[in-house]
């Protein structure tokens, strides 16, 4: 366990800074800074992944579930102020969402990165990264924020019922949902981020390597 405490730390505090980074919206609500935190969580688990194995990084990612839920936790008691209404910091659907998405997410990425890690270096944490943003962003939306889940708690819907108004997509495109712009833009992040992420993930393997040689 003491070898992948720097793992457990990192993704530990990634997932509470992208949690609090969430609340602030940047160009116009189509992004929040906890966009550009969040993908860092794939770069830990590839690294403890390469390093450490499978079983590794399966134990690091269930720490930041763990993590995250009590993020969760604390946000749903949070009350915010509207107009002439209050609101959770963190509405249900998107802490179950966000939760469910993280877990299938890191999981699948763990799984492609196995399959991928006798290739050439960098098609492991590409590979599994790429799907893995891919599948958390589909899911995350989707259980959140999409109409198709408002029959499951009317509560819980009118929640988030501001993501499914008409917006343009991409603020200039034809109308449609909100949450469809915003999974976009975010998946968008999340795949630039993937691409930038492979200089540290070569830089900070190869000296984890050597170290334990």
């Amino acid at each position: 366990m003491t070898r992948i405490l720097p793992g457990v730390i990192a993704m530990a505090t990634i997932v509470v800074a992208s949690n609090i980074l969430v609340q602030f919206l940047i160009l116009d609500g189509l992004l929040t800074w906890g966009a550009f935190t969040y993908p860092l969580a794939f770069l830990v688990t590839d690294v403890t992944n390469r390093v450490y194995g499978a079983s590794a990084a399966r134990k690091v990612v269930f720490s930041g579930l763990v993590v995250g839920i009590i993020c969760s936790l604390i946000g749903s008691q949070i009350m915010l102020q509207g107009d002439g209404f209050e609101y959770p910091a963190v509405a249900l659907r998107i802490a179950i969402g966000s939760a469910t998405a993280f877990l299938v997410a890191q999981l699948l990425d763990i799984a492609v990165f196995h399959r991928l890690r006798d290739g050439s270096w960098w098609k492991a944490p590409l590979g599994s990264t790429l799907v893995g943003s891919t599948v958390d962003t589909a899911i995350f939306f989707s259980i959140a924020f999409a109409s198709v889940f408002n029959s499951l708690s009317a509560s819980a819907a009118d929640e988030v019922m501001w993501a499914q108004d008409t917006a343009p997509l991409l603020l200039t495109g034809p109308d449609a949902p909100l949450w469809v712009t915003l999974a976009i833009a975010d998946w968008g992040v999340k795949l630039s981020i993937a691409l930038i992420a492979l200089v540290p993930f070569r830089i900070i393997v190869t000296r984890l390597l050597l170290r334990s040689t």
